[in-house]
């Protein structure tokens, strides 16, 4: 049967919608670009252009496949980040915008004009250790992951970015497989921090196809952070910072959590919904 991209980005916004996907005309411009090897503005603007067969069963392939939860960018295999694409896979956690506030947040420690070490401890693709890399010529880094599958991911990423000669990735639970000589300005993280209680709340699309791993550590979601604030600062340069990723109800035990004669707590910023999201500590 022929179609134009018209009549089958609208067959499909109307199959998406009816699953509930959310912004299904946009999932469905997303998917079909991504199919037919074209810009949404190529889409757009050509809405008559009849797609080929293969097109055509290639697209229905996966919007079916979004239907049943699996994440866009599962099924494209890259996500934007900090502007810029990072290749994404089952074994990763999908970067989010929250986590650009990190970024945001490191930037504005790092001196660009010195050399400077950073962690990144759960690296995941390592789009937060890649990313600091990319914006800042003058760093380098250290990312671990307890994922080997993760590893290759982020080194993937490092170098079609064309950061991989200043980063090393290492297999590692939190700290556990680094030097005790080793020594940061930095240690960055997204943790898992998402409670076993919160974990069943969570959509579709991440809890049934997220690796689990990387968004919970049981309990109440906060071992990996109270591994961070008492492991951490053996491994930071005199004043050095932490800056953490943080669940949307765990500012306050945060607060609780630090020791004060270690770290001084400099900020929580608020992502952009007003929810605390990102410690900012330094070594006192």
């Amino acid at each position: 049967m022929v179609e134009t991209i018209g009549e089958a980005l609208l067959e499909a916004t109307h199959v998406l919608s009816r699953a509930g996907v959310p912004e299904a005309r946009r999932e469905a411009g997303s998917l079909l670009a991504f199919v037919a090897k074209r810009d949404r503005t190529f889409l757009i603007s050509n809405a008559d252009y009849v797609l080929s067969e293969a097109e055509l069963s290639n697209f229905r392939h996966v919007v079916e496949r979004r239907t049943t939860g699996e994440p866009q960018q599962y099924i494209t295999g890259v996500q934007d980040f900090f502007n810029r694409q990072f290749k994404v896979t089952p074994d990763v956690l999908i970067p989010r915008p929250e986590t650009e506030l990190l970024i945001e947040a490191a930037l504005k420690i790092i001196d660009n004009q010195k050399a400077m070490n950073i962690c990144d401890v759960g690296t995941g693709s390592g789009c937060i250790a890649v990313t600091l890399l990319c914006e800042r010529e003058t760093l380098k880094a250290v990312a671990v992951d307890i994922s080997d599958a993760a590893l290759r991911i982020a080194e993937e990423n490092a170098k079609s970015l064309g950061v991989v000669e200043r980063i090393s990735l290492v297999k590692s639970d939190c700290f556990e497989s680094l030097s005790t000589e080793a020594r940061f300005d930095l240690v960055v993280s997204n943790p898992p921090y998402v409670s076993s209680d919160a974990l069943n709340g969570l959509q579709r699309e991440v809890k049934d196809h997220e690796p689990l791993v990387a968004l919970t550590p049981g309990a109440d979601g906060l071992s990996v952070i109270r591994r961070l604030l008492v492991d951490a600062p053996q491994y930071l340069c005199l004043h050095g910072y932490l800056l953490m990723e943080i669940g949307f109800d765990q500012s306050e035990k945060l607060t609780k959590l630090i020791d004060t004669d270690t770290w001084r707590l400099e900020d929580i910023l608020p992502d952009l919904q007003g929810i605390p999201r990102i410690a900012v500590l330094q070594l006192t």
